[in-house]
């Protein structure tokens, strides 16, 4: 979901002089490093992604605030839950009800764990920059390993799966704010999602996965963010032994998906890729 606004945009346009060793000249007189500019302004219409707070209710306990893509947000609801080890099981949710107009969720659900001792109400942002998460390393010990689960699949077509997510986002391409997650089998997209926050389009999967008992061990998770150790997690706790992405993993998900035998994949773009464990699972 986006909105329409009118924008203010300035266009420059300048010459600099970088004098005979064709460095710019900083600190120099005047005439040793001539700059004109010349500034243009203009008003257009510009689409901006939407940031909104979205409450999750755990048995009539209000437990977090998400800012959030307004779409999906029972899947997003369903998958924050099963990745912070509330749900592990289908049949414990007892009803989902999502309220799209004041920006609420409401689950009830048989659970050992309540909101009153967990997040105590705290804010999580999107997961991007220096936003609030709820992970830590030791995550690792609750996510199945998944060395040897899973297939191998064509590199040719990892590239073309990734392509197909990258055309499916309408939203990013109006306003270059979203992030893009899916769920794939080698000759196509089972899932697609996507949010102003990389976590939370994982978290939508998750929760697509879950409510619909979605088999996952043949499949392969692909997010357009880059590859944390949080993301991988989530990933690891869906069962899915491959995760790739457009953009560059870290060092601690890398280890992490050693250990836990998942295939990382990076820099996944036109021809080419970075296989960074488990390479077994992408064939040539």
């Amino acid at each position: 979901m986006a909105l329409r606004i009118t924008a203010s945009e300035r266009t420059t346009s300048g010459i600099a002089d970088f004098g005979e060793s064709g460095q710019e000249q900083k600190g120099q007189p005047q005439e040793a490093a001539e700059r004109e500019w010349n500034c243009e302004q203009a008003e257009r219409e510009e689409m901006l992604v939407r940031e909104w707070p979205l409450t999750l209710y755990l048995n009539g306990e209000e437990l977090v605030t998400l800012l959030a893509s307004p779409e999906h947000i029972e899947d997003l609801a369903v998958g924050f839950l099963t990745a912070e080890g509330f749900l592990q099981r289908p049949g414990q949710v007892k009803s989902l009800r999502g309220d799209y107009e004041n920006g609420q969720v409401f689950v009830e659900a048989d659970t050992a764990l309540s909101a009153g001792n967990t997040f105590m109400r705290r804010y999580i942002t999107t997961g991007c920059g220096k936003g609030v998460t709820f992970y830590d390393v030791t995550d690792a010990r609750h996510a199945r390993n998944l060395d040897g689960v899973g297939k191998a699949i064509a590199a040719d077509q990892l590239l073309a799966r990734m392509a197909d997510m990258q055309s499916r986002s309408g939203l990013y391409r109006e306003t270059g704010g979203v992030h893009s997650a899916a769920l794939c089998e080698s000759d196509g997209l089972l899932l697609y999602r996507e949010d102003i926050g990389r976590h939370n389009a994982a978290d939508k999967i998750a929760g697509a996965c879950f409510r619909d008992n979605i088999a996952t061990a043949d499949t392969f998770f692909l997010t357009s963010g880059r590859i944390s150790s949080e993301i991988l997690l989530k990933v690891a706790k869906m069962g899915i032994p491959l995760i790739a992405s457009r953009s560059a993993p870290t060092d601690l998900a890398v280890q992490l998906g050693e250990q836990l035998g998942m295939t990382v994949v990076g820099f996944v773009r036109g021809k080419r890729m970075n296989v960074y464990s488990h390479p077994w699972r992408i064939a040539r």
